[in-house]
């Protein structure tokens, strides 16, 4: 698919098919998040493709949106904040590092006709919890992954006037 498309194609989904998602896409979306920039090349991450049912369950239970139940895979992003690039402040950067992962996710996923939803509004130590995860680890972000049940309608957006400037 061209690039420009993958874009255009790229929405947010909240209803899915139980289809498993396919070897080929996974492997995709394992090479897409291996190519991802990071900070000082430092890769402060961890991609977490969760299809065991017991631990898709655990993460409903955390964040309770009930169509997240649906998806056949759940992505889950965590980040290392003592092994990242620190702004010169001294302030880590992994979520940004993480943010970039995840959007290699989700333009991968489009690309093999996948649908996702970016997630980052759940409780943080609950799911750092469910992933046994310890401090300087975070979850950063969860996508579901699997095929739209139903396309979304097209999304409004600003201008391009509104949100992009060239300063010469």
């Amino acid at each position: 698919m061209e690039f420009q498309e993958v874009l255009k194609r790229r929405r947010s989904i909240r209803t899915y098919k139980p289809d498993a998602v396919p070897a080929e896409a996974i492997e995709k979306i394992k090479t897409a998040v291996r190519l991802a920039p990071t900070a000082c090349n430092l890769q402060p991450f961890k991609v977490f493709f969760v299809t065991n049912q017991e631990l898709k369950d655990k993460i409903c239970k955390i964040y309770k949106a009930s169509w997240l139940s649906a998806a056949p895979a759940i992505a889950v992003v965590a980040g290392n904040y003592a092994e990242c690039w620190k702004r010169l402040e001294g302030d880590p950067i992994a979520d940004v590092d993480c943010a970039i992962v995840m959007e290699h996710i989700t333009l991968t996923a489009a690309d093999c006709g996948l649908g996702t939803c970016w997630i980052c509004a759940f409780p943080r130590a609950e799911m750092d919890a469910a992933f046994g995860l310890k401090s300087p680890w975070k979850t950063v972000a969860i996508t579901p992954v699997g095929y739209a049940e139903r396309q979304p309608q097209e999304r409004p957006c600003k201008s391009a006037e509104e949100l992009f400037e060239v300063i010469s």
